[in-house]
């Protein structure tokens, strides 16, 4: 039933599988200060302090048990087998998506496994966490590798492309995502404007005014097999879950 599909993520999804997200309670805002480690003037200022913040969320996302989950499952297997176009767009800067085999993928904030030139702004793929030897080989004299994520002040990856996909697709569901922060939070609006079902999936109920057409509330690892069912066998979402 549906031709073109878009699909965030954000921290939730992520959540499920272990990892703590930045805005929650106990998230690791609570640890630092903002400006110290998520802004150009922060890592301008102490670029040792803001690849240690990094270097700590590497040590979470390669030791121990965290693997994808069953939502990041449910949506690589999307991708597999619909027919129509499918672009899923992550907030999230960690490989889970790729891990659970998720291909046609945008990080509209980064990724922790790349560095990235300051100067060209080429990528590189990093097979440790950030070191004093990390640095590009696109520039004479090398340049230090930062970190390849979105900070406070930057522009998100890919807006471009995204805003083209919103334009044309039929069906928008948000996963695990605050819906606070833009552009991000813009995304529904356009959807909406241009016709789409928008459909959210969070632990949370939906607020008051909500510009999302449904809500399922539950975990994604619980709600996405079963909407992906529906998707792939031409069902249209209606309803809601709470």
């Amino acid at each position: 039933m549906y031709q073109q599909i878009v699909i965030l993520t954000g921290a939730g999804i992520s959540a499920e599988s272990g990892l703590r997200t930045f805005r929650d309670q106990d998230g690791l805002w609570e640890e630092h200060k903002i400006e110290e480690v998520a802004t150009p003037e922060g890592y301008a200022k102490n670029p040792l302090l803001v690849e240690q913040f990094y270097n700590d969320r590497w040590q979470q996302f390669h030791q121990g048990d965290i693997q994808p989950n069953a939502g990041h499952l449910a949506l690589a297997k999307l991708e597999q087998e619909f027919e129509g176009k499918l672009l899923v767009v992550t907030q999230n800067i960690d490989d889970l998506h790729e891990r659970a085999g998720s291909k046609r993928l945008l990080h509209m904030h980064g990724q922790l496994s790349k560095g990235r030139c300051p100067r060209s702004r080429q990528t590189f793929l990093l097979k440790e966490p950030f070191g004093p030897n990390h640095t590009c080989t696109c520039c004479i004299p090398a340049q230090r590798l930062r970190p390849h994520v979105v900070w406070f002040g930057e522009m998100p990856i890919g807006l471009d492309i995204i805003q083209s996909a919103l334009d044309t697709c039929d069906l928008f569901i948000a996963i695990g995502t605050s819906g606070t922060v833009y552009p991000a939070a813009g995304f529904v609006d356009t959807a909406n404007h241009h016709g789409a079902k928008t459909v959210d999936v969070n632990l949370l109920p939906a607020e008051r005014g909500s510009q999302f057409q449904y809500h399922y509330k539950g975990k994604a690892s619980e709600v996405l097999p079963m909407l992906v069912e529906q998707i792939l066998q031409g069902k249209m979402i209606s309803g809601q879950v709470d």
